[in-house]
């Protein structure tokens, strides 16, 4: 089960804080590529892809707190509902849902929801959506 800590960057290697950087100069478009976000902090393309999708930075100062998560889906009546259910009773409040059509009986969806109310860690809810009946490959992508 993974789990996930809030920690003092000065404890971190100086690549993390810079794969961070690379990252929020993609997102603002200061930069078109990674190839040139990767340049101006001074890492290597295979460093920035190697830890991109493990290193976040907690928006300071919201009263809304969001997480993205993607999920392998059964094509089974009531699935969906049943983890829409199970973050709700975790007091999730759910933004987005992108569900794609089911290929071969398995549907890939990516959540955004609110994580301000969570009634449980963002560890713990992962954990029941994994051993939710017709659920797979549940992966945290972000969480600001």
């Amino acid at each position: 089960m993974d789990k996930y800590y809030i920690v003092d960057r000065s404890i971190l290697p100086d690549v993390v804080a810079k794969v961070i950087e690379a990252r929020t100069l993609i997102e603002n478009g200061q930069v078109r590529q990674v190839s040139e976000a990767v340049k101006r902090v001074g890492i290597s393309r295979g460093t920035y892809y190697k830890y991109k999708d493990f290193v976040f930075l907690p928006d300071t100062g919201l009263n809304q707190r969001k997480a993205v998560i993607s999920l392998m889906l059964h094509h089974d009546r009531g699935i969906l509902s049943e983890v829409l259910n199970a973050m709700s009773a975790a007091d999730a409040s759910i933004i987005t849902i992108n569900q794609n059509i089911p290929i071969h009986d398995w549907a890939s969806v990516v959540i955004s929801f609110d994580i301000s109310h969570l009634q449980t860690s963002l560890d713990e809810l992962l954990a029941k959506l994994k051993e939710s009946r017709g659920v797979t490959d549940v992966t945290l992508i972000s969480v600001e």
